[in-house]
């Protein structure tokens, strides 16, 4: 598996630190057990970061003693590296990685997933905190979305099938970001169904009528 499509490097800092929101939280962690290279530079973030407080407080010019990049990322295999790591995907049929699934309390099969209609069903992930939220996403095979807007940002994490979106495949664990300039209808491969993990900070804009009015009924 090659992920093309990583979170950034900015939402992987603020995931070391903990001043991430629990839903965007959730999305990262369950990157990152899918993505070894995020893992890896994450971990030397880590360290980079516990040198600098290091020097600050002895005095140690921090060029002497950060470490080699490509020793701290070699044999990166997923283990715990602080607070901020998470476990490597497992082998296996699992369609949810281990942070999702033990979050959900179950795999993608046993879930309580809701009809949207046009194909699309979904499951609200209950997070703590009035930002983001979350939702799982199951998108029937050769279906679309509504078209919709946003009113901030947008983070959808591919876990199985693959997803077309502005000219681009997205496949397991690769992460569509849109934001307010975008309008889009996303749409799932024609083999198989796609299951994803969405993130939004603010309610979508949905342009067609229907959709707006089941909005509220659907937290979206």
């Amino acid at each position: 598996m090659t992920i093309s499509h990583h979170v950034g490097g900015d939402l992987l800092l603020a995931y070391g630190a903990g001043t991430l929101d629990e839903a965007t939280s959730i999305l990262v962690a369950t990157h990152l057990a899918l993505c070894p290279p995020c893992r890896a530079e994450l971990a030397l973030a880590e360290v980079i970061g516990g040198v600098m407080m290091e020097s600050a407080t002895t005095g140690t010019a921090p060029a002497e003693s950060l470490p080699d990049p490509a020793i701290v990322g070699a044999g990166h295999d997923g283990e715990r590296h602080g607070p901020a790591a998470v476990l490597s995907a497992q082998p296996g049929s699992f369609v949810l990685p281990q942070p999702l699934r033990d979050y959900a309390g179950c795999d993608a099969a046993q879930l309580p997933w809701r009809t949207m209609g046009g194909g699309v069903r979904q499951v609200a992930l209950k997070t703590r905190g009035s930002g983001a939220t979350a939702r799982l996403l199951s998108i029937g095979a050769g279906k679309r979305v509504p078209e919709h807007g946003h009113r901030g940002a947008e983070l959808t994490l591919v876990l199985a099938g693959a997803l077309y979106d502005r000219d681009t495949w997205y496949r397991r664990g690769d992460v569509d970001a849109a934001d307010s300039s975008v309008v889009h209808r996303p749409a799932a491969g024609p083999e198989r169904d796609c299951i994803c993990l969405a993130v939004t900070d603010a309610p979508l804009k949905f342009p067609a009528l229907i959709p707006r009015l089941l909005q509220p009924f659907f937290g979206i």
